[in-house]
């Protein structure tokens, strides 16, 4: 009697029964009527061979084959409850269950077979969130088919898994404005209706994780709705944005070079190409190692005397145009390093790449790409490319720790760990800014960090590292590293596709973080080190730098729950982080300012280098220095709202100290005006809060704010653009413009702002 349809029957019902548990069921297909019994294994019936019968038989014991079945045996069915794990392992989990076992034993039983493999099986459903997708895979034929753990399964058995239980649940709210431009935001309200959780944006043709500023977004929704009708009355608000978008694109496409760029002979005088290779070394070498820098000096101190190779001085260049940031006050050498990024960027990007692929052009990719980010030369790509990096870094083995490859100098290994470690650190932080996934895990790599050496001590073949107390070229590297996994763990918790993002969780990752960010001040504390072999110290840059990393990272654990927090209690606490961290960034980037507009991160009437990236820069710092900024003013805003509240002292001067900033950095080189617009709105709707102005009244007032900001801003564009009457009927005609611009720029995304305000769409 055949009983397998009854079965079947029952099976469904019992999953039905059992919403919340994950079944696996195994079972043949409905067996043929046959005249005899089929005796052979299944493998030895389709190769129709002969089988000896045994468990496992001796063919699939040679073919190394680890399910021998055989199809007398009856339907079978397993039920497994399996309790999900914590996102954040499922690559790594996956990766390592991927691997089909290379190993068979000869003597177990086909029952312990069949364990064994359901046991695999458990432990791939249970840790990699499996219960986000109903998946049936069935292969029919004469075909094999590959089941989740990475094995062959026979032709006669297939895999169901099903859930009835879904990830965090998300559905996406659309604010649609002549001012914002259509923006998706991806809501999760399980906790909260009345104050969502902002798992997401969708802008334009991109979606951004939660690390993305633009999940703060929402905090400033009330405000632009305020704003908007003014746009539309207003006779030169409108007007007076595009003239800006126009003299934008008028500096960019002066700064920019044809594509392709071919590399030129000419550098700037030695004593000011000295000056900018010391900035670089003083600085972000400090921070991500990729330099060897007593080989670097030699080389370098050659090419004046002779002709250098074209990979160094495509190094050379870039090299340069990092140091330019730092260089002077008004970075005067945006153009030229704009320049030299495009020559390393032609040079790169010719096809022949696999007869240069080695460190030394892992080294120039590295270092392209920082440079990318600093002078905001498509700075917004970044990620992408530091992902296809990560790829040729893995091609020439940079995961594999050089123990495991082949015989190399103690030089060789050295060198290789410092880049891959420079290569995990600039992935973790493009990831964060750009709110994308790291896509790697700490078990998709065997590479140990760097040793504690000194950049002179890899000159010597039998070296031993340091100690942790002492401090040496590669101490804060080492430190960092330290905290990678944690931070990996931040950012995969926040923007990876699957993520459950429970507040829950978030405070213990925030435990974890703020124990991790202790231990590095620590480490790295001028007081807990040791004089190195060079006699240095711990640079000021490094240590607010790191930081200033840290921070940022606690922040955006804390930030989706930022626009909640003010009207909820119980995200009060994530409410007081971003207050503290943003705090603790906006001092960093401008230490000591009583007056910035004065004294922009003056100590002792001395710029610091920490305070000149923030300003000259572009990307992650100067971004997040803005974007902390915001939220400070936010929180001011919020505290005059509280009729209660008396508004903290510190945070009175925040917003029209963070618009000078803003005039500073487009004076150095921005030329979006989205971010000082905002700020001198968001301090006039503070301003009209604390004054009690009606409602009607506030609108004007913000009208007013952001005509008196483009006012502002217009001059200075004007200036750099090379205009300098813009009362003539020349002076911004868009239509004069020749806007031949590269790909790079034709998105025109501002770095502060991301190109929120859509003002091309808004007709006038």
């Amino acid at each position: 009697m055949d009983t397998t349809e009854p079965r079947s029957a029952s099976l469904h019902n019992s999953l039905r029964a059992t919403p919340s548990t994950f079944h696996i069921l195994i079972m043949t297909e409905q067996a043929r009527k046959r005249k005899r019994v089929a005796i052979s294994c299944t493998l030895c019936r389709k190769r129709k061979i002969r089988c000896n019968r045994a468990t496992p038989c001796s063919n699939c014991v040679r073919s190394r084959n680890a399910t021998c079945l055989y199809e007398t045996e009856a339907p079978r069915m397993l039920s497994v409850n399996i309790a999900p794990a914590p996102m954040w392992d499922s690559r790594s989990v996956a990766s390592n269950a991927m691997t089909p076992s290379s190993t068979t034993s000869t003597t177990s039983i086909e029952l312990e077979s069949m364990k064994r493999r359901i046991k695999d099986l458990e432990a791939l459903l249970s840790r990699t969130n499996i219960e986000s997708n109903h998946i049936t895979r069935v292969q029919s034929g004469n075909s094999q088919q590959i089941d989740e753990a990475g094995s062959w399964l026979p032709k006669n058995y297939h895999v169901v898994q099903h859930q009835s239980k879904s990830t965090a649940p998300t559905h996406a709210v659309r604010v649609t404005s002549g001012l914002a431009g259509p923006i998706d935001i991806l809501e999760d309200d399980r906790w909260s209706q009345k104050a969502p959780v902002a798992r997401g944006i969708a802008h334009k043709n991109r979606v951004f994780g939660q690390s993305h500023w633009m999940n703060g977004f929402v905090v400033f929704k009330d405000l632009i709705e305020l704003l908007e009708p003014q746009m539309r009355l207003s006779k030169t608000l409108l007007p007076g944005l595009h003239r800006a978008k126009a003299l934008a694109r008028v500096i960019k496409t002066r700064r920019s070079p044809e594509w392709p760029t071919p590399s030129i002979a000419g550098l700037p005088p030695r004593s000011v190409c000295d000056d900018l290779v010391a900035h670089y070394f003083r600085n972000l070498e400090t921070l991500y190692r990729v330099l060897h820098r007593p080989t670097f000096q030699e080389t370098y101190n050659q090419m004046w005397v002779i002709e250098s190779s074209t990979p160094f001085m495509m190094q050379v260049k870039l090299v340069l145009a990092i140091g330019a940031i730092t260089y002077d006050k008004s970075c005067s050498m945006r153009a030229d390093a704009t320049r030299w990024i495009y020559e390393a960027q032609t040079w790169i990007a010719k096809p022949t790449i696999k007869s240069r692929l080695g460190v030394e052009y892992l080294q120039t990719s590295i270092l392209l790409l920082l440079a990318r980010e600093l002078v905001d030369v498509g700075s917004e790509l970044v990620w992408i490319s530091a992902g296809a990096l990560l790829r040729e870094a893995m091609y020439i083995g940079l995961h594999k720790d050089p123990m495991q490859l082949p015989r190399s100098s103690h030089f060789e290994r050295e060198m290789r760990r410092r880049l891959w470690n420079t290569i995990l650190e600039i992935n973790a932080q493009f990831s964060l800014i750009s709110g994308g996934s790291c896509l790697i895990t700490m078990n998709d790599f065997t590479t140990t960090p760097p040793g504690n050496f000194n950049d002179e001590d890899l000159c010597t073949a039998d070296a031993t590292p340091a100690t942790d107390e002492v401090f040496t070229d590669s101490s804060v590297a080492i430190a960092l590293r330290r905290t990678l996994p944690i931070r990996l763990h931040v950012v995969c918790f926040l923007n990876d596709a699957a993520t459950l993002g429970t507040y829950d969780e978030t405070l213990r990752i925030d435990a974890d973080l703020r124990a991790a960010s202790k231990s590095l001040r620590q480490a790295i504390q001028p007081q807990s080190c040791s004089s190195g072999a060079t006699g240095g110290f711990t640079s000021s840059f490094a240590l607010e730098a790191t930081e200033f990393i840290m921070q940022r990272y606690i922040s955006s654990l804390h930030i989706p729950y930022l626009n909640p927090s003010f009207s909820e209690a119980a995200y009060a606490y994530s409410r007081k982080a971003v207050l503290d961290t943003s705090l603790k960034i906006w001092n960093l980037a401008c230490p000591s300012s009583e007056s910035i507009s004065d004294r922009t991160g003056l100590l002792d009437g001395i710029e610091t280098d920490m305070a000149r990236i923030c300003r000259c820069g572009a990307g992650f710092f100067r971004a997040f220095t803005f974007h902390a900024s915001t939220f400070l003013a936010v929180e001011l805003r919020a505290q005059y709202q509280d009729e209660d509240n008396v508004p903290r002292p510190d945070l009175l001067r925040i917003p029209n100290d963070a618009a000078d900033l803003v005039i500073q950095c487009i004076d150095a080189g921005e030329t979006g005006i989205k971010g000082y617009l905002l700020l001198r709105v968001l301090e006039a709707q503070i301003d009209a809060i604390k004054k009690r102005v009606p409602k009607e009244e506030t609108i004007v007032l913000l009208g007013k704010a952001a005509e008196n900001a483009i006012s502002d801003c217009l001059p200075l564009l004007e200036r750099i653009a090379g205009i300098q009457d813009s009362s003539t009927e020349d002076s911004i005609n868009p239509a004069k413009f020749d806007f031949q611009v590269s790909p790079d720029f034709m998105e025109d995304w501002d770095l502060v702002m991301s190109d929120v305000f859509d003002f091309e769409a808004i007709t006038i």
